[in-house]
């Protein structure tokens, strides 16, 4: 039988509308509920293609035990955080509090019955692993807060309280410096220190691509000539494209690496990766004139185009699972691939199988995902082609279909700069574009997410606003269409209005007020984006209060930018914009 969230339209509450766990989606009805009732509150967050989301659905939300537990003493909530990110952010910032680490997916919340937060989680399994609290397993923990709950204990009560008053309270920086070129010798220095220089990249694993870095690092090149730059950028650029979490198959990119070198990815697709690295690559072939990594930048547009659109708007993410195990799709056996080069007449097939990194043991759970340790043969065109159709007898995996407003304009704002060198994704560009207007800003109301055909109900945050006009000032750059300035000049104008005070930026009004973050994390701070749109519009339009802002929120963050620029790139770029003024060809 069905829980409330069969009438969702999130894929991912969609996905638990069969667990046994009695459901509530986010709404006034719950809390109410939980007052009259009082009954401890847990709040779950995840998203569609987050494995370990999975595992705990299957593991604890499943269990017909932890569900009469959770059933009998609490209210549960189901958030999609791609949905609904401005909760997600506020209990990001509860778990950072309470754990003293930064938080992720699935999100476990325990509150009390006036929504107060007191224990903040992530995954949690299903049996105890150790004796203490932090090791303690689903069912022991949920029954031993639904105890305290019921007696009300003090000291849930009093550290909920206070807990309270810290993720209310606004800190604003202390001190600001004079924006400064010299800026750019902390990040150099940072970057370095972070650089793996055998592997590329600038973390350990698991290692992200962190294109906001590599973007970055070649304005750096391109303003300085600094050979160190260019190094540390290319060598991430060459490492990440020979494959493993780069799909040589299908095209695109894989969220993360589990290991050092690129080979073994988490499967999942995100739409924010694709587009910010179609970017990239996209950058680093016109600095550097080299067809590689033009050809990825395309292969990256050309499967979300192919794979991952419909009415010419982008879907968000796809899965790492498919046949209820991470990779199936994607990996092959080495009788597989042996067989598919015999069948096309190669012949030096075992020194083939060596290149792609193909072997009897295999590369990921004795099967062989593809990566090549140098460059890519020309050979490997026509053998993609042989993959590509064993491939296609699998079931694909899992697609979340809704369609964000801040994550598709950034992959429109790719295809632009693509566009300027090939004029047919300048036409894919402009379609996808007017669709995601057409879709997602009804009545001068611009909205954050919907499904395809769904009217959206979710009203836009600050990224949205950020990444749409960047995205309509790309088109005005690239077409002259002035609607699509008009309508960036809407969007920044409201984005001041609702979002904006004295240099400080929040990321959602209303319900939860969440500050934005300068930090590029996940993908570009949105702070970021609504000062490179707002330094576009005072040149464009030659009104200097545009101008003026966004000085104004990058003086807001100068201190700590000066400090630790490496965890605001895409701030230090316009930093340099601002201080070296732009230039415009009419």
């Amino acid at each position: 039988m069905s829980n409330r969230l069969e009438k969702e339209d999130s894929p991912y509450l969609q996905q638990h509308k069969e667990n046994p766990v009695d459901w509530f989606p986010w709404c006034d009805e719950v809390f109410e509920k939980a007052k009259k009732e009082n009954k401890a509150i847990f709040i779950s967050i995840g998203y569609s293609s987050c494995h370990l989301c999975h595992i705990m659905e299957e593991q604890v939300f499943q269990n017909q035990e932890c569900a009469d537990i959770l059933n009998k003493d609490f209210i549960c909530i189901k958030v999609d955080r791609e949905e609904r990110p401005d909760i997600d952010k506020y209990y990001q910032e509860v778990y950072r509090l309470l754990n003293r680490r930064a938080g992720g997916w699935p999100t476990s919340i325990f509150c009390t019955p006036e929504n107060k937060p007191f224990v903040a989680g992530t995954f949690i399994p299903l049996e105890s692993t150790s004796q203490d609290m932090e090791g303690m397993g689903f069912k022991d923990l949920s029954t031993l807060i639904a105890n305290k709950v019921r007696e009300k204990d003090e000291d849930v009560f009093k550290n909920a309280a206070e807990i309270e008053g810290f993720i209310n309270k606004v800190e604003h920086p202390t001190q600001a410096t004079i924006l400064k070129e010299s800026f750019i010798k902390n990040f150099m220095l940072q970057a370095k220190n972070n650089f793996d220089t055998t592997n590329g990249g600038f973390s350990l694993k698991p290692k992200f691509p962190q294109a906001s870095t590599l973007n970055t690092l070649l304005t750096i090149d391109k303003l300085y000539d600094d050979k160190s730059a260019k190094s540390m950028a290319t060598d991430t650029l060459n490492a990440m494209k020979r494959g493993g979490m780069y799909d040589l198959i299908d095209g695109g990119f894989c969220r993360y690496s589990t290991d050092n070198e690129w080979k073994v990815p988490h499967f999942e697709k995100m739409l924010y990766d694709n587009a910010l690295l179609t970017g990239v690559y996209t950058d680093a072939y016109l600095s550097y004139d080299d067809n590689s990594y033009l050809q990825t930048a395309k292969e990256c547009a050309d499967f979300w185009h192919n794979f991952m659109s419909e009415d010419d708007l982008f879907y968000s993410a796809s899965d790492a699972d498919s046949e209820g195990t991470e990779g199936t799709y994607f990996v092959y056996t080495y009788e597989e691939v042996y067989s598919c080069l015999v069948n096309a007449g190669y012949e030096d097939i075992e020194s083939m199988c060596e290149e792609m990194s193909v072997t009897h043991l295999g590369n990921f759970e004795g099967k062989n995902i593809i990566r090549f340790k140098d460059g890519i043969p020309e050979w490997f065109s026509d053998v993609k082609v042989s993959l590509s159709t064993i491939r296609s007898t699998r079931l694909y995996p899992f697609i979340d279909k809704k369609v964000q407003t801040s994550w598709s304009s950034m992959m429109i704002n790719s295809l632009f700069k693509l566009g300027s060198i090939d004029v047919s994704y300048k036409d894919r560009a402009v379609k996808n574009l007017d669709s995601l207007l057409k879709t997602m800003f009804l009545d001068g109301v611009l909205y954050h997410t919907t499904l395809i055909h769904k009217k959206p109900k979710v009203e836009a945050f600050l990224e949205d606003y950020a990444y749409l006009a960047q995205a309509l000032m790309s088109a005005f750059n690239h077409t002259a269409n002035e609607v699509y300035l008009i309508n960036a000049h809407r969007l920044a104008n409201k984005a001041l209005e609702l979002f904006y005070e004295k240099g400080l930026w929040n990321f959602s009004v209303g319900e939860f007020i969440t500050q934005a973050e300068t930090s590029d994390n996940t993908y570009i701070s949105s702070i970021s984006i609504i000062v490179d749109v707002l330094l576009s519009l005072g040149t464009t339009l030659e009104d200097e209060k545009y101008t003026h802002f966004a000085y104004k929120t990058m003086e807001y963050n100068s201190y700590e930018l000066g400090r630790k620029p490496i965890y605001a790139p895409y701030m230090l770029t316009q930093v340099l914009r601002y201080l070296k003024g732009d230039r415009i060809i009419k």
